[in-house]
């Protein structure tokens, strides 16, 4: 089939915009077909485009011939224009509906579709992730990623008025950040480098110069576990903050995540009614739970975890039923923390690191920076880490590190809970994980 050309044609209204109060406008409206309803001398097509759809109707006795043949011709997935008046229709989505004076067909979809764009006949989620062009055009999906741009537009909006400013550190990088087992090599060149795990070293760095920074970013681990909650590649929402320590930082990220919620609330009503979906509000401050007081709740419903171990999955999932929301575990051991995470002055052995938990979901983890550099020397060496690999960083210590504080939090798992998604690959364009590389 020949199709037409967009020629001087510019959409003048999306599907929201008509109205019953456009009755008797000509307009053009551009999208895709989602959808057709043939009842012999009247034919209705559902055209859909990034803001919603609208009804196209055409009357067999009331359109052209050529207009008459492009609408028989329609399948799902078309990429057409309709130039048409706008009706008042009750019955029609919005109370109203165009009925076309011509039409153009743009793109062509083959047929069968891979999978149903309706959403009338499920498919699993892998048969999705194949097709996921035509699965993103599925309302829970469209809902999904206008609920997640609005949680970056928040974040952003949030972390600038609280003075920090955005950077962007490199992905492509000498040298491990927390050690090398999770990640990925590359050939660079004559040189073996690899993607960035995080840009821990780097934000701790450009305190120095900036006093507050913030990077949202792709990173990169060579992550084993094939779960709902894991991914290789995922967006993290990192901030640095000098002359600061972990009780500061954990204001902020507290602060931010009552932020979020409260504007997806306000301003994704449509799209949590899609996904069938609230988000409550939580209250500040945050429950601050120490480690020891998480393996004393933990014993008493019969989980027992010797201090200084980690707490396994079937622990949080304990957990998350005692604590049913937000709240921070602090005072980890700390041999279970990275490197960079400072001791406390008083007992060596605990750390000032903190992880932000929904129910058994770690969504970040931070805690003051050790900047002392001989003793992050000893750290390194403690975690069998050679402070060699590391010069480059510590070099910066010799430059007026002053004390300093972070988080990283993990995106997709916020969205994961903001939208009521079980599948954290629900929540990215194109995941990644440990079998999939594609599309």
């Amino acid at each position: 089939m020949k199709v037409d050309k967009l020629g001087s044609w510019r959409r003048t209204h999306y599907s929201r915009d008509i109205r019953p109060e456009l009755d008797g406008e000509e307009v053009i409206v551009l999208g895709w077909v989602r959808d057709i309803r043939d009842l012999g001398g009247i034919r209705f097509i559902i055209l859909q485009d990034k803001e919603g759809t609208v009804q196209i109707t055409v009357p067999q006795d009331k359109v052209d011939e050529e207009t008459l043949r492009k609408a028989d011709s329609l399948q799902r997935q078309y990429c057409i224009g309709v130039k048409g008046i706008v009706k008042r229709m009750s019955k029609a989505p919005g109370g109203a509906e165009i009925i076309p004076r011509e039409m153009r067909i743009l793109g062509i979809a083959k047929q069968p579709l891979p999978i149903d764009i309706t959403g009338r006949t499920p498919a699993d989620i892998d048969v999705r992730l194949d097709a996921r062009i035509i699965d993103l055009r599925r309302d829970e999906n469209q809902a999904i990623f206008r609920i997640r741009h609005k949680v970056l537009e928040a974040t952003r909006s949030f972390l600038i008025r609280q003075g920090f400013m955005e950077v962007n550190t490199p992905k492509i990088i000498a040298s491990a950040t927390e050690g090398g087992a999770a990640l990925f090599p590359i050939a660079y060149f004559e040189r073996e480098a690899f993607l960035a795990q995080s840009p821990q070293l780097y934000k701790e760095q450009l305190v120095i110069d900036f006093e507050k920074v913030f990077e949202i970013g792709p990173t990169f681990r060579a992550e084993k576990s094939h779960t709902r909650r894991h991914l290789t590649e995922f967006t993290s929402i990192d901030i640095e903050e000098a002359f600061a320590t972990a009780e500061d930082v954990m204001k902020v990220a507290e602060e931010l995540m009552h932020y979020v919620c409260k504007v997806v609330k306000e301003t994704c009503k449509e799209e949590l009614e899609i996904l069938k979906h609230d988000v409550e509000v939580p209250k500040l401050p945050f429950k601050r739970l120490t480690y020891d007081e998480v393996i004393q709740d933990l014993k008493e419903v019969g989980i027992e975890i010797p201090w200084g171990e980690d707490i396994p999955t079937v622990a949080y999932r304990a957990l998350g039923k005692i604590h049913p929301y937000f709240y921070f575990i602090t005072d980890w051991p700390t041999r279970l923390k990275p490197f960079y995470i400072k001791p406390r002055d008083d007992n060596p052995e605990i750390s000032e690191g903190f992880d932000m938990m929904w129910h058994w979901i770690e969504l970040a983890s931070g805690g003051t920076r050790i900047h002392d550099k001989e003793l992050l020397i000893r750290r390194l060496r403690e975690q069998g880490l050679s402070p060699e690999s590391f010069s480059y960083h510590l070099k910066t210590f010799d430059y007026g590190m002053p004390p300093h504080a972070g988080w990283a939090i993990g995106l997709e798992r916020v969205v994961m809970m903001l939208t009521g998604r079980k599948n954290i690959r629900e929540v990215v364009l194109f995941p990644r994980d440990r079998f999939r590389l594609t599309p």
